[in-house]
């Protein structure tokens, strides 16, 4: 007999190969854990919450709001409630245990129910019983016992359009993620939109503000165009890394560069507002740049990463790597982002983000920040 539950995939086991203690790398800010805030949504944000998670940095995150797809997109449509997928996604992420029995359910979907998952009923149910979508948020961090806060980017309803590079117009954060052809630039349909309080303020006290990983024009960029929030990023003392996605998994930004990647952030509010680029290459790039080796004595490591590729046997061709060379690492830097060129990609699943390699690049970001201020 089928199973008649499933569960969410996340990266919770490759997690469990760092270890909890801090490393030697991250201890010199125990007694004043750095502040970050974690800009996306999907399943590329709670990557990054792990990963800082387990440095000891104080860790939030600000949400998109622009989800209308799948179980989200059956609740906005017939109980009129706030898009509760991806703040459910990064609720987990923050769980305290994330085997404990409640946190497991928490992610259960039902097949049988038009596919729906515990998580995104259970904030859908406590929005209508509260009367706030804030309040189900904070019930639901309580039960988990969150070990960071969740924000909505805006409370407003809103939906994501898209024009694609083609020179079609898409309305839907759905369909724009999968678009047959990669899109161009993204906008809000509503035009009376308001940032959610509460994230600005969590963006405006960050010493490290993290956008994505995460699927770029439906993930990331539906936050930048919510009014406040790139004020807020500009406001903010803290300074902020892209991590550029891995590979093309969707039609979204299918054969887009990393530099044209960092562009469509550009294009979208952070054209000066970028400090680090974090980008995956399985090889170093053909010339090492001197920040490369200013994170390499930073970390204490020789540069690169696991061996490991997209491009490898077993590895859908349908999905293919970001590409980035030493000329658009150059490029990407005359316009004043630094590159940080790592092997990122898991050796276990290679679509994913190597929780350890990350988590050593953030940890040297952490530290050329606080050696620039000084």
């Amino acid at each position: 007999m089928r199973h008649p539950f499933s569960i969410d995939p996340t990266q919770t086991a490759a997690f469990e190969r760092i270890r909890e203690t801090l490393s030697p790398e991250t201890r010199h800010f125990v007694r004043r854990p750095p502040r970050a805030v974690v800009i996306g949504g999907g399943t590329g944000a709670p990557v990054s919450i792990k990963t800082l998670l387990s440095m000891g940095v104080e860790t939030s995150a600000i949400v998109a709001m622009a989800d209308d797809g799948g179980s989200t997109g059956i609740l906005r449509e017939e109980a009129h409630v706030t898009p509760p997928g991806d703040i459910r996604k990064c609720l987990v992420a923050f769980a305290g245990d994330q085997h404990d029995p409640l946190t497991r359910a928490f992610r259960y979907r039902f097949e049988f129910a038009r596919n729906h998952t515990l998580g995104n009923l259970m904030l859908s149910a406590l929005e209508d019983a509260t009367g706030s979508f804030p309040a189900a948020i904070e019930i639901c961090e309580d039960l988990l016992h969150c070990r960071g806060h969740v924000y909505p980017s805006t409370l407003d309803n809103i939906v994501l359009c898209a024009k694609t590079r083609d020179g079609r117009t898409i309305e839907g954060q759905a369909k724009a993620c999968h678009s047959n052809t990669a899109l161009e630039h993204a906008w809000l349909k509503e035009t009376d939109v308001a940032a959610y309080q509460p994230a600005v303020d969590a963006i405006e006290e960050a010493d490290l503000i993290v956008l994505g990983p995460g699927s770029l024009f439906t993930s990331i960029i539906p936050n930048l165009l919510v009014p406040g929030i790139v004020d807020a990023i500009r406001r903010s003392q803290g300074h902020t890394v892209f991590v550029c996605s891995l590979a093309d998994m969707q039609g979204e930004t299918w054969g887009l560069s990393a530099e044209e990647h960092v562009q469509a952030l550009f294009d979208h509010g952070m054209d000066g507002l970028v400090d680090y680029t974090l980008v995956h290459t399985p090889r170093p790039l053909r010339a090492r740049e001197s920040l490369s080796e200013v994170l390499d004595e930073a970390t204490g490591r020789e540069g690169g990463g696991a061996e490991a590729d997209l491009s490898g046997p077993g590895v859908n061709p349908n999905i293919r790597p970001v590409r980035i060379d030493y000329q658009m690492a150059k490029r990407i830097q005359s316009r004043g982002p630094l590159v940080i060129a790592r092997n990122l990609v898991d050796p276990l699943h290679p679509t994913w983000h190597d929780p350890q390699t990350l988590r050593d690049a953030f940890a040297g970001v952490i530290k050329l920040c606080r050696s620039r201020r000084k």
